[in-house]
């Protein structure tokens, strides 16, 4: 027993020692940063940092507009999604079709999205042109207002068919038997759907959810190719705060906002798992 423990730690070794390596000990080299007040005289200054970055005028300004993106684009990302999976279940004509439309977006590298969504947004561009042959006025879209909008629909339209596949494959795995029992005893299709196929599809729920807070997190790719260093203040990020610290070499500043990110990316996501585990207990058990 005690040699077949040892084998099983020899095979592990070189996965924990990578973990140790590439993931734990940078974790710590940047906590440390974070309690320190420069790399030089690394005198330590506890949460100083920390109190600076949270009242630092650009980091509120990102931390709010990626609290809004991540509060309006999740829900949506997860709510359209499942509506699509439930529509590609049941029986429409084209349903091939569809299914690849809405997957064609993942195989079209990001710098060809960003330039077919300029081409459409732009002040020159399709958009503005309907809206002159209806009688609008033109908008720089990506310099008003509507630019989170802009960037919300780039962000649904990229992530919606990954997310309608694993519901597609959620759905497909509900036992048919209790389908079949709940529409003996009346239930209608709504009554089917909400007690029963969403009570099984919890946990598909819950990694969606993450998954889509995680790619809110990373819409920076996008909206530096469209918009650059410093866009209109809506577009503003987390990710452009930490980039343009990272440009000026500030490393306590970037320190102490990576771990304020990673408490409260940490707290969301632990949020989830409890209102999963509330709805989806009585199906796991």
């Amino acid at each position: 027993m005690r040699k077949r423990k040892l084998i099983s730690w020899l095979f592990l070794l070189p996965s924990f020692l990578g973990v140790i390596l590439f993931f734990v000990a940078p974790f710590g080299v940047v906590i440390y940063y974070s309690l320190i007040n420069n790399p030089i005289q690394q005198e330590f200054v506890g949460l100083t940092n920390y109190i600076n970055v949270w009242n630092n005028s650009a980091f509120k300004l990102a931390a709010s507009n990626t609290l809004i993106f991540s509060v309006l684009a999740v829900p949506l990302a997860v709510m359209l999604s499942l509506f699509l999976a439930a529509v590609m279940e049941s029986r429409i004509p084209f349903k091939s079709y569809f299914r690849t439309f809405f997957l064609s977006p993942l195989m079209v590298p990001t710098a060809s999205v960003v330039l077919i969504w300029q081409v459409m947004f732009h002040y020159n561009g399709i958009i503005n042109n309907i809206r002159m042959f209806f009688g609008g006025d033109k908008i720089d879209f990506l310099k008003s207002d509507k630019a989170c909008v802009v960037i919300l629909a780039l962000f649904l339209w990229k992530n919606l068919g990954y997310n309608m596949i694993l519901f597609m494959a959620a759905l497909a795995s509900i036992p048919k038997d209790l389908l079949e029992v709940a529409a003996l005893e009346n239930a209608n299709k709504f009554q089917i759907f909400w007690m029963v196929k969403v009570r099984y599809l919890s946990s598909t729920i819950l990694f969606v959810a993450i998954m889509s807070l995680i790619s809110s997190f990373k819409v920076f790719r996008e909206v530096y190719l469209m918009s650059g260093d410093y866009p209109y203040s809506t577009l503003y990020m987390l990710q452009h705060f930490m980039n343009n610290t990272f440009a000026s070499l500030d490393y306590q500043k970037l320190s102490s906002a990576a771990i304020i990110m990673f408490i409260v990316v940490t707290i969301l996501v632990y949020a989830m798992y409890a209102v999963e585990n509330f709805f989806g207990r009585d199906v796991e058990g």
